[in-house]
């Protein structure tokens, strides 16, 4: 008999979306042939669950639980192929007891996930059964938790994005209220950071890097310095049209060089770049374009990091995250900050279905 590994479990739970113990018994019962183990599955009645394994669930719920003391929050995303089914209540009722039960997982790996008990079954199980009564592919995707002496979550447009936001600090209805409204801003502007000091060197060198290469592609954005010193290059690699072109714009002293690329080929321009990028250590060493790369660096920090996000509801317009926290209560840290939307990275499907409907007439 040949023996039963987990990778081969693992490969036949992804085929037909069966339990694990379902797969490990079909597949000693097939002597490890997973195609005869599919039979067997299909068979026991599950051959639902098999036929939509393979569908594109890009769609689903996310959802949050918090426990009964208030110090831990947890989230989880399911997926589904149609958004018409996340919003079937039994769907939203099994969604809802994952996350409850997520408060109780020891870690976020799916498969101990899937394992766990649950309704008089485990997770992997009552999810394959959901998946044949209601007739569409769906996945447990992920969950996470956070804990802290204060949190608040936050599910936006009826559970397309979830957030929880954990805190250190008092525990009161001012504090809440605060880490609500930065749930909020969360679920709205999507940062990839909370703050700068969870951005490694090698992540900050490679931003840099990307900056400094993007503005040499971007010649007409440069200092104007450098921008004409470029333009003086060009008479070897420029067409006459667009030599042409430039010696009319610099002869017409009314005209606004912003719009020079306007009138280009983007051959000029492309040229133009490259010639930027040619003289990039000479450009490099240029105190003006260090400061652009500079502001620029820093701008883009502040777009991916929470804390220096500008708060959405400051009333100046200046305020950030960090200091309207700091103004509601100055011992309020955040400690972790989790943020699902549904189907992100996922995939989709293009549906086309006046050519969905033509074959089905072809047939």
């Amino acid at each position: 008999m040949a023996a039963v590994t987990a990778k081969m479990v693992k490969e036949l739970r992804e085929l037909t979306g069966s339990g694990m113990m379902d797969c490990k018994k079909a597949l000693v019962e097939a002597d490890g042939d997973i195609d005869q183990a599919v039979q067997i599955l299909r068979e026991k009645g599950l051959s639902k669950a098999a036929k939509k394994a393979g569908r594109i669930a890009a769609m689903g719920l996310v959802r949050t639980a918090v426990s009964e003391d208030g110090k831990t929050a947890s989230i989880v995303e399911v997926n589904s192929e149609t958004d018409f089914v996340a919003k079937n209540d039994v769907f939203i009722g099994f969604v809802d007891g994952l996350a409850r039960l997520a408060l109780d997982a020891e870690s976020n790996d799916m498969d101990a996930f899937k394992a766990m008990a649950f309704e008089e079954s485990t997770v992997g199980e009552t999810l394959t059964a959901l998946i044949a009564k209601i007739g569409e592919n769906m996945s447990v995707r992920r969950i996470d938790k956070a804990s802290g002496e204060v949190l608040a979550t936050y599910t936006h447009g009826g559970g397309n994005i979830g957030v929880i936001v954990a805190a250190d600090g008092a525990d009161n209805d001012e504090n809440k209220t605060a880490l609500k409204n930065v749930a909020m801003q969360v679920a709205a502007m999507n940062p990839q950071y909370v703050s700068r000091d969870e951005i490694s060197e090698a992540e900050l060198a490679n931003l840099g890097k990307i900056t400094l290469e993007s503005a040499l592609n971007d010649p007409f954005s440069l200092p104007k310095p450098i921008l004409n010193g470029l333009l003086d290059k060009v008479a070897d690699v420029w067409g006459e049209e667009d030599l042409a072109i430039l010696a009319e714009k610099k002869a017409d002293k009314s005209f606004n060089f912003n719009y020079l690329p306007n009138f280009l080929s983007d051959e000029a321009k492309a040229k133009l770049a490259g010639l930027a990028v040619a003289a990039k250590e000479e450009i490099s060493e240029n105190k003006i374009f260090k400061g652009l790369v500079d502001g620029r660096i820093k701008k883009q920090l502040k777009d991916i990091c929470l804390l220096d996000q500008t708060y959405v509801r400051a009333e100046d317009g200046k305020q950030t995250v960090a200091q309207y926290l700091q103004s509601v209560d100055k011992g309020l840290k955040l400690t972790k900050v989790v943020r699902f939307e549904v189907g992100e990275g996922i995939e989709k499907k293009e549906e086309d279905f006046a050519a969905e409907v033509a074959a089905q007439l072809n047939k």
